[in-house]
C-alpha cells in the first residue's frame, strides 16, 4: 500500500462516503479490496454492490457490459467511482444505471497534473495506476450530469459529486 493511501481513504470516507444515506442503493465501480463497501456497511448502508474486473466483488465484470451482468437500468441511488474514470469512459453506463437525480461520487486526477502523480507513484507516495490514464477529464463538464459538489484536493485531484440529469 502506498504511503498516503490510508490517509486518503479516511478523507474520502469523511468528505464523500459519509454523505450517502443508509437507505441508498449503492454501486461501487472498481471496488478493489472492498474497503469502501466495508466502511459503508459500518455506517448502515445495506444495499451495497461492489463491482470490479476481478474478485472479490459482488459483480465481477466490466461496467460497460452492465446489461449482461444482471444490473438493471435506473436501479442505483449512488455510484461510487474512486480512481476509475480516468481509466475508462463509462459515464454513459453510470448515467444509465443511476436513478434520475442519482449521484455519481468520484475521485480522479486533475488532468493537468497527471504527470506529477505518475512521478509520485514511482516514488511509492501514492497509489500505483493499474492501467493507463487514457480518459482524463474535467469533472465539472461531464455531459448528462450537473455538479452538486466539486473540490480540488491538494491541487492534484478532483473530488466531485455529480447529479444524474438525463436529457428530456
Amino acid at each position: 500500500m502506498a504511503l498516503l493511501e490510508p490517509w486518503m481513504r479516511r478523507l474520502r470516507a469523511r468528505y464523500l462516503l459519509d454523505r450517502i444515506p443508509a437507505d441508498a442503493r449503492v454501486l461501487e465501480v472498481g471496488s478493489g479490496s472492498g474497503w469502501a463497501g466495508g466502511y459503508l456497511r459500518t455506517k448502515g448502508v445495506k444495499a451495497y454492490t461492489g463491482m470490479d474486473l476481478h474478485g472479490p466483488a459482488d459483480v465481477v465484470g466490466d461496467i460497460l457490459q452492465w446489461p449482461s451482468l444482471g444490473l438493471q437500468a435506473g436501479s442505483f441511488d449512488v455510484i461510487v467511482a474512486f480512481e476509475i474514470l480516468e481509466h475508462v469512459d463509462c459515464f454513459e453506463a453510470c448515467r444509465q444505471l443511476l436513478k434520475r437525480d442519482g449521484l455519481l461520487i468520484l475521485t480522479t486526477p486533475a488532468p493537468e497534473w497527471d504527470w506529477l502523480l505518475k512521478i509520485l507513484e514511482n516514488l511509492g507516495i501514492n497509489q500505483r495506476r493499474t492501467s493507463p490514464h487514457s480518459n482524463l477529464f474535467d469533472a465539472r463538464r461531464v455531459p448528462g450530469f450537473r455538479v452538486a459538489s466539486y473540490r480540488r484536493f491538494a491541487g492534484l485531484a478532483q473530488w466531485a459529486v455529480l447529479r444524474n440529469e438525463p436529457a428530456e
